[in-house]
């Protein structure tokens, strides 16, 4: 009786080591030319890939940088990214992306006009704009608060674009929601490989066989146990940084609770001092008003005798 062969788990696409693995393997430039149809809605004749090496950052680095930079038929230069968790600094990020792609193009004494597109790819495993869309796009475009005074002067409306050379694309894998057949896309496909939609993973690898390709990779690199090792080790160091991180703010927290603690017990013994200062100063301000009266009563007594005696003396002197 023959035995089962058991299935070994495929690796998460979205582990950003694992997608890079995929995407610029060697032979896999029609998958990675796939997904870039899909992302810009456009035909690509072939891609280059320029970094299918994976370099560590230290020598004990188990990540290294892990980004995918490609240029397609037409000049037009990406970079592209799977991002598993939110650094706060994704804008940023894109930004320098953006920044070093352009300059990387052209040397001292170059012409401008040799310039190409640059596009900057994140795939996110979380959500961070404030937008229903899954798939965001952004281009620099003219403001549309100066439209009426520049139209007249003959310069562009704001629904054209400032700059042909800068684009942004932003996947939010979370956000996104099955559909029906009837209004599944090729990007559709491949949202469907990345969340992990294992009916409509199956369909998409029927009906795409870039996709099909893609899953072979992954099986391939799945069944490795250096990459599983690698991948378990990763996500080990990963859990070990967030609890280190949180026992560092649980302890920050409680010391930041001692701290309230002791400004308030603090806070407390000063409030108390001004109250007692502030009842004997009332008590002795009290003290010193009914003095002050009883020595105005006396005053006021002997300026009446004074003045009795004198008018006395007086009226002797005159009737005698």
């Amino acid at each position: 009786m023959a035995q089962k062969t058991t299935k070994i788990p495929r690796l998460p696409l979205t582990d950003d080591y694992i997608f890079k693995r995929v995407f610029a393997f060697e032979g896999n430039e029609s998958v990675l030319k796939d997904l870039l149809e899909a992302i810009l809605r456009k035909n690509i004749k072939n891609v280059t890939i320029k970094n299918p090496e994976i370099i560590p950052y230290e020598r004990e680095d188990k990540r290294g940088l892990l980004d995918i930079k490609a240029e397609t038929d037409d000049g037009t230069v990406l970079d592209i990214e799977m991002q598993m968790e939110d650094k706060k600094n994704i804008e940023e990020r894109g930004t320098l992306y953006l920044a070093n792609m352009i300059t990387s193009q052209l040397q001292v004494g170059d012409d401008y006009t040799t310039l190409k597109k640059s596009i900057v790819i994140f795939i996110t495993n979380y959500n961070f704009l404030k937008r229903n869309s899954y798939h965001s796009i952004g281009k620099i475009k003219f403001d549309k608060t100066l439209k009426e005074e520049y139209v007249d002067m003959g310069y562009k409306t704001e629904d054209e674009e400032a700059s042909k050379y800068i684009e942004f694309h932003y996947i939010e894998l979370p956000k996104y929601k099955k559909k029906t057949q009837s209004e599944f896309t090729k990007l559709d496909q491949w949202m469907c490989v990345f969340t992990n939609r294992k009916g409509e993973m199956m369909l998409a690898e029927k009906e795409n066989k870039e996709i099909k390709k893609a899953m072979n990779t992954l099986d391939y690199i799945s069944s490795d146990p250096k990459e599983r090792e690698r991948h378990n080790s990763v996500i080990m160091d990963e859990y070990n940084r967030l609890t280190s991180e949180q026992n560092f703010f649980e302890a920050g927290k409680e010391e930041r609770k001692k701290e309230r603690s002791n400004r308030n017990r603090k806070r407390n013994v000063e409030e108390k001092i001004i109250n007692w200062f502030n009842m004997w100063n009332y008590k002795t301000i009290k003290r010193r008003s009914r003095k002050d009266k009883r020595i105005n009563i006396k005053t006021k007594k002997k300026r009446v005798f004074k003045t009795a005696s004198f008018y006395y003396f007086l009226f002797k002197k005159l009737t005698l």
